[in-house]
């Protein structure tokens, strides 16, 4: 695991995104598997600025994202497909039909989760994982638990994520109970990993991930035994870390 230092969100931001343009520079169809929430947005407007110089081209580029909340269709300005959107797809020149979001809408689970493991291996698995980290060590929507999980599969939110990703929400408790994620398993199959961590409330799980015992527990600490893992994060996610 290769840890690089930050200054501050902006500085990781940057190296962030220059992780990810290199990859596509060095190969113009990479695979891509993404992420959401509010750690990668800066990354993510940073790629668009650098597309609309000419520096990166995104036309042959297929795309995965890790998870999307159960029970929301893809024009659900809370899902995760939109969210991807509006703050990316929308502003770069990658075609749709290479962009993949796990189907929130199908109330069928397993049939979901089926249908996503099927696509993301038939694709030979990404060449590159952008993942954040949650306060509790979670890593795409896979909580702490008793086991590593595989496959794509549904999860009950813990109540710190939900709690978490309400500053999305207009209200706690307009966000969705439950998502589907790809596994441990799928996530460790990438080729390469980037993990992109800021500010102070991410410390513990920043440590516990790079220092502790691997354990579903923390199921980011699985990462230690990937052998391609690299960790952007600022100085305050790092504080507890040894320099």
């Amino acid at each position: 695991m290769r840890i690089i230092h930050a200054k501050d969100y902006d500085d990781m931001s940057r190296k962030a995104a220059n992780i990810i343009s290199a990859q596509v520079i060095l190969k113009s169809d990479a695979t891509l598997g993404l992420a959401t929430g509010t750690t990668p947005i800066g990354a993510y407007k940073q790629l668009i600025k650098w597309y609309e110089k000419g520096d990166v081209d995104f036309s042959e580029v297929h795309t995965y994202n890790l998870d999307e909340y159960r029970g929301l269709t893809h024009d659900d300005v809370q899902s995760y497909h939109y969210f991807m959107h509006e703050n990316f797809f929308d502003h770069i020149n990658i075609d749709p039909d290479n962009v993949h979001v796990p189907d929130g809408s199908n109330p069928d689970a397993d049939a979901a989760c089926a249908a996503y493991d099927k696509i993301v291996k038939d694709a030979g698995y990404v060449d590159l994982q952008l993942l954040g980290i949650g306060r509790n060590g979670h890593i795409g929507f896979n909580e702490p638990d008793a086991a590593f999980s595989k496959g794509t599969h549904m999860v009950d939110l813990t109540e710190s994520t939900i709690k978490a990703n309400s500053r999305l929400f207009e209200h706690e408790e307009d966000v969705p109970r439950q998502a589907y994620t790809m596994g441990v398993q799928t996530i460790m199959h990438a080729r390469m990993i980037l993990v992109a961590a800021s500010g102070a409330d991410k410390a513990e799980a920043v440590y516990d991930m790079i220092y502790g015992p691997v354990t579903p527990q923390v199921p980011a600490s699985i990462l230690q035994l990937h052998t391609n893992c690299v960790v952007v994060a600022d100085e305050a996610a790092l504080a507890k870390c040894p320099r």
